[in-house]
């Protein structure tokens, strides 16, 4: 009977012990296939504004932007803004936006986007493509004061102003999200003497709540020009 158990236990611990083996060998067998397409991801990923930056860096030799100017940094909101650097007389202004961009972005390119330009005042719009992405409005509160604390801490004169996330036609379905993101910021601004956060969210919603598409190109996503004509006097009082 003592010899039938041990053997029972021996056969259980050889099952075991090839159970094992075969998992491995299957796990690193999956692992081994799924690399070369994850280490694309990732690199596409890791590389993904490496030509945007290069490109800055490239107009910063032709003619370097003074320091102590007026920094505006973000989404295609941003890129997209013609002539944004003659919108405010006797303001010199760096136009720095990269189209597609996250406020996590922001933070990720802090060095190189901001604090290589050591500026007094930098308006900031970004946290529309992070809600686009399933991004949260704590989310973007996160990112903003991590983006906000990344400056204070090479650059503690500098002031930040958060140009709210704009209602969109093409997003509508994020508005809510993007009231509560604002509202977040709008709490964390009135808390720093330094930050300012600038309204364009109001102004651009009818008096039914809806986005007013009269500001929007056709793709009812990107400002025309009547849409950044209202973002310049709703900026004018911040950008001095």
């Amino acid at each position: 009977m003592l010899i039938v158990k041990r053997n029972c236990v021996k056969r259980n611990k050889l099952l075991r012990a090839t159970v094992c083996i075969v998992v491995l060998v299957s796990a690193s067998s999956a692992t081994l296939a799924s690399t070369p397409a994850q280490r694309a991801r990732g690199a596409v990923q890791a590389d993904r504004w490496e030509e945007t930056m290069a490109a800055f860096a490239a107009a910063d030799l032709r003619k370097a932007p003074p320091a102590g100017g007026v920094l505006f940094v973000g989404s295609s909101s941003i890129r997209l803004w013609d002539k944004l650097e003659e919108q405010f007389e006797a303001v010199p202004v760096v136009k720095r936006g990269f189209g597609g961009s996250r406020l996590a972005d922001c933070v990720k390119y802090l060095d190189r986007l901001v604090i290589k330009y050591r500026p007094r005042l930098v308006m900031v719009y970004a946290g529309d493509n992070d809600l686009a992405e399933g991004g949260t409005p704590q989310d973007i509160l996160n990112r903003f004061k991590a983006f906000t604390e990344g400056i204070h801490k090479r650059l503690p004169k500098t002031e930040i102003a958060f140009i709210s996330i704009k209602p969109s036609p093409a997003r509508r379905a994020l508005i809510d999200q993007a009231r509560a993101a604002n509202e977040l910021v709008r709490e964390y601004a009135d808390a720093h003497p330094q930050v300012e956060y600038v309204d364009v969210f109001t102004p651009m919603l009818a008096a039914d709540g809806a986005p007013r598409a009269e500001l929007f190109r056709k793709d009812s996503l990107h400002l025309n020009d009547a849409g950044y004509a209202l973002w310049r006097k709703v900026m004018r009082p911040f950008v001095r």
